[in-house]
């Protein structure tokens, strides 16, 4: 009888760390979607300023059009990608942190529109916006990093597999932008 009762105490604590480690995982899949939620929350803000920003420049620049068509093109292309997962939004998201670089660098060779007061709010609020898409991708990252990590670990891989846990992408910087990040200023006298 005593054999029996250590088969069931040692089934028990099979089954007790089996529920665990799948919540576990359930946790931290779900800590990785609300991050990628507010990412997508800044990302939407984002898409909903630009047009505004491009219409303040229309009126100062109207013949730098191919930087203005470059922006709107990156804006729909990254719209559209919306909800296709990290990779996708990542990549289409730097082509557009890249032209909008070049749409401020306008404001440089216009100074009229660089003293437009909604020209620089709209620069500020885009400014903001893009720091707190880096503090969210920063959480984003580190979400999908605790869930790799416990989905690849031993022995939670068995349940991960078992029940077809799906991975996550993390949210990396475009080829434009990793440029930007890593390129050193020069500082000359």
């Amino acid at each position: 009888m005593s054999g029996f009762i250590v088969l069931l105490l040692f089934i028990g604590a099979v089954a007790m760390w089996f529920i665990g480690a799948y919540n576990g995982l359930v946790g931290k899949r779900i800590a990785c979607d609300n991050a990628w939620s507010q990412i997508d929350i800044q990302l939407k803000r984002r898409h909903d300023l630009i047009p505004n920003l491009i219409e303040t420049v229309k009126g100062y620049a109207s013949h730098e059009k191919g930087t203005l068509e470059a922006v709107i093109a990156a804006r729909n292309s990254a719209v559209q990608v919306a909800g296709q997962g990290a990779a996708a939004q990542g990549s289409a998201e730097g082509a557009l942190t890249s032209t909008l670089n070049r749409l401020f660098a306008l404001g440089e060779a216009y100074p009229d529109l660089k003293a437009n007061t909604n020209f620089q709010s709209l620069q500020e609020e885009l400014s903001s916006t893009e720091n707190r898409i880096g503090f969210a991708r920063q959480n984003y990252n580190d979400c999908v990093g605790l869930y790799k990590t416990a989905k690849q670990s031993f022995p939670t891989n068995f349940v991960a597999n078992s029940f077809n846990f799906e991975d996550r992408a993390f949210f990396e910087l475009g080829a434009d932008e990793k440029v930007a990040v890593q390129a050193v200023p020069q500082v000359k006298f």
